[in-house]
């Protein structure tokens, strides 16, 4: 059984091609608004449930917060997949700065993973704020990754970085 978002109520989160924009426990500058720290967020939920969702090749989708977990998803497997060869938290750490400073690509532009998922951009205005919510969120998982993907004294959990040989939905990894 796929996990679902717990962030089924739509009221008051502003959205931009589908994606709902959702509160974050974060300290990175972005459009996202802020969530109280105590409380879980989108990414503490896609890193929780990565591991079981990862092995699925149907997602049904309940809310439009599981497009944004299925996003975020696809997003770890790419980021485990960079960590896979980091034999240290400071080569995986360089190997997730990396990744964060690539383009990050909206729906209709080349290199969007989910072609169809999600709605066109209405206006360059929509697609620059979904750019920088994603870009806020990538930086927000990464950081969150990184403290599961490694151990306290810096060498890597395999338990972890297994995942990085999974595709998810089918989808192969760049």
């Amino acid at each position: 059984m796929v996990y679902h978002s717990s962030f089924v109520d739509e009221e008051g989160i502003t959205k931009a091609c589908g994606f709902p924009l959702l509160p974050l426990k974060s300290h990175i500058r972005g459009p996202a608004p802020v969530s109280d720290q105590g409380k879980t967020d989108i990414v503490d939920e896609a890193i929780t449930f990565f591991r079981a969702n990862v092995f699925f090749r149907n997602f049904d989708i309940k809310s439009p917060a599981d497009k944004l977990l299925i996003y975020l998803t696809f997003y770890i497997n790419v980021a485990l997949k960079r960590l896979e060869g980091c034999r240290t938290l400071a080569e995986g750490t360089k190997a997730i700065i990396n990744l964060g400073l690539e383009d990050v690509p909206v729906p209709g532009e080349s290199g969007f993973p989910f072609p169809g998922l999600f709605v066109l951009p209405q206006s360059q205005k929509e697609a620059e704020l979904l750019r920088n919510y994603l870009k806020q969120i990538r930086e927000e998982t990464s950081g969150r990754l990184l403290s599961v993907a490694y151990r306290p004294n810096g060498t890597p959990n395999k338990w972890w970085l297994a995942f990085a040989k999974r595709k998810f939905m089918n989808i192969i990894v760049p």
